[in-house]
């Protein structure tokens, strides 16, 4: 439906309304009881667009090796099964559906949203049947939210939602549009629907706090996680070939991964490149990613005279990614707006020598002289320092490198993060089972 105003298109759908099934009484968790939980999430392997949908990615199996029975319904965007059954041989508690889209797309992303809720909603209603019932429903962001709230009050389920970015948040709290309005009024409303909300960030519970009017005592700060595996699998492999594929052999590589948007500050990064080059003639910057703002980016790096020192190489496959992390001899993360910033954190397990700004989980990820350099978010002279810095004194760049590694592989393991989402589980099942709803 057009955009008539955010209030009136977010009151519940009457296809809400129509569906019903038997409810399912929750229980508390505890005594052996194992949690069950219904998630929704927009992206879910192998569509993955952002942070988002690497950390869904990445926790569901985390949280099903802690005994968690999850159904999962997402949109099928991007290849995957219809129906993901669980694995009889290795007793997985995970299905995931996958739910077919209409042929027709609606032109904005919150009409896309209010087109897909009713599927999501039917599809979950047939998850929950064929679980038995689930004790809790857990929404990644406002996009299934609508659905998720719906199914609350069908079932009379605990809804607890991770927000991972906010409206509020891209936009400084200056909304240009309808359709930005309405985003933040869905926002709103999931907030207000939510037993618990998760954030992945101080900075992140705060805007939550600003931005929805939440208190604080309704939300958990859980971080997300990183797998070092991947990168742990490059130890000892000759990578000199790989590299003469994005650079000479005496060029230092500056590498920046991430979606191509204004908020991810790739144009920051570009500006801050001649700085670099009166001093590295050499340097060679690496673009990986695809995005609205890349043809400007690239166009504003031909007007400065330095295409020959940049490639803009948009996708990369995962395992080109990884490498590029070995080989950079330093990896650089200039956004304005970052919730928490998990590429940083991959970066950190990857042994990449890291520069990123101070804004938002950036800045607590990102230990200054400790696991990383910080610098003063949309400026090039800052962000040049940070990187002639790390690529000068290589002493302390490997020290950084060092406890980068460690800390990235302790305290964000995914099944540390896991086992503090688990016990949000648990806290939410305890309180439902104690009231009469």
């Amino acid at each position: 439906p057009a955009l008539a105003g955010a209030i009136p298109a977010l009151r519940i759908p009457t296809w809400a309304l129509e569906l019903r099934y038997p409810r399912h009484l929750a229980a508390a968790t505890g005594g052996g009881t194992t949690v069950k939980v219904l998630m929704l999430s927009w992206e879910f392997r192998p569509y993955v667009v952002g942070g988002l949908g690497k950390a869904v990615t990445e926790i569901v199996p985390a949280l099903v090796d802690q005994g968690v029975q999850i159904r999962l319904v997402t949109p099928r965007f991007q290849g995957g099964d219809l129906v993901e059954p669980a694995n009889p041989q290795t007793d997985t508690p995970l299905v995931v559906y996958r739910v077919e889209l209409p042929s027709y797309r609606p032109p904005d992303i919150y009409a896309l949203a209010y087109q897909i809720n009713p599927l999501l909603q039917r599809q979950a209603q047939e998850a929950i049947a064929q679980a038995g019932g689930v004790d809790i429903i857990h929404v990644h962001d406002w996009l299934p939210s609508l659905a998720a709230i719906s199914l609350k009050h069908e079932y009379k389920l605990p809804l607890v939602a991770t927000i991972h970015a906010t409206e509020y948040g891209r936009n400084r709290g200056q909304f240009s549009s309808d359709l930005q309005r309405a985003i933040h009024s869905a926002e709103w409303w999931l907030s207000y629907e939510a037993w618990r909300i998760i954030c992945c960030s101080h900075f992140m519970s705060s805007e939550v706090q600003q931005a929805f009017w939440v208190s604080g005592d309704k939300i958990d700060v859980i971080a997300n996680g990183v797998d070092s595996s991947p990168f742990d699998a490059l130890d000892g492999e000759d990578l000199t070939e790989f590299r003469s594929r994005f650079a000479a052999p005496d060029q230092k590589i500056i590498y920046c991964v991430g979606r191509v948007v204004y908020e991810k500050g790739a144009h920051v990064l570009v500006e801050a490149m001649p700085r670099v080059l009166a001093q590295y003639p050499a340097a060679k910057l690496i673009v990986t990613g695809e995005g609205p703002h890349l043809g400007a980016v690239r166009a504003r790096a031909a007007q400065l005279g330095i295409s020959a020192n940049t490639l803009f190489t948009g996708f990369v496959s995962n395992a080109d990614r990884n490498r590029l992390f070995r080989v950079a001899d330093v990896a650089v993360f200039p956004s304005l707006y970052e919730p928490f910033g998990i590429v940083a954190l991959e970066a950190m397990a990857a042994k990449a020598p890291v520069v990123a700004t101070s804004v938002g989980g950036l800045a607590e990820v990102v230990e200054h002289n400790v696991t990383g350099i910080q610098v003063y978010p949309d400026n090039p002279d800052s962000l040049a320092w940070g990187i002639l810095h790390t690529l000068q004194h290589p002493e302390w760049t490997a020290m950084r490198v060092e406890n980068a590694y460690r800390v990235a592989t302790t305290e964000y393991s995914w099944p540390a993060i896991a086992r503090q989402t688990v016990a949000v589980y648990e806290r939410v099942s305890r309180e439902r089972a104690a009231t009469q709803w």
